[in-house]
């Protein structure tokens, strides 16, 4: 038995920044360690561009996210979920971590 609080990974489409720091603040006020994408801005919203190895970094650094996670939760605003939300998804399941989202539906 541990007292450590439950760690938890967010996922999602970075078009749901908004919604997922509010999962974040929701998750970090009921106790939980949050681990999240580390970026929520997209290039369309003016930020600066990433290159196709930043990208991939991230994706990685996100998946050694999802291996610290307790559990994983997926922001997904009407049911979307994209194809690198996907391969998150599978991931986190082959791995066996609880995941659940925000729109079941």
């Amino acid at each position: 038995m541990t007292d450590r609080p439950e760690i938890v990974c967010i996922c999602g489409s970075l078009r749901f920044a908004e919604e997922m720091l509010a999962a974040n603040l929701d998750l970090t006020l009921a106790g939980a360690i949050v681990v999240a994408p580390g970026i929520f801005t997209r290039p369309e919203d003016g930020a600066r561009r990433l290159t196709d190895e930043q990208k991939t970094a991230l994706g990685a650094l996100h998946l050694r996210k999802i291996d610290l996670a307790d559990r994983v939760v997926v922001v997904n605003p009407g049911g979307y979920i994209g194809e690198t939300t996907s391969r998150e998804i599978a991931y986190a399941r082959a791995a066996g971590k609880p995941v659940s989202f925000t729109d079941p539906g």
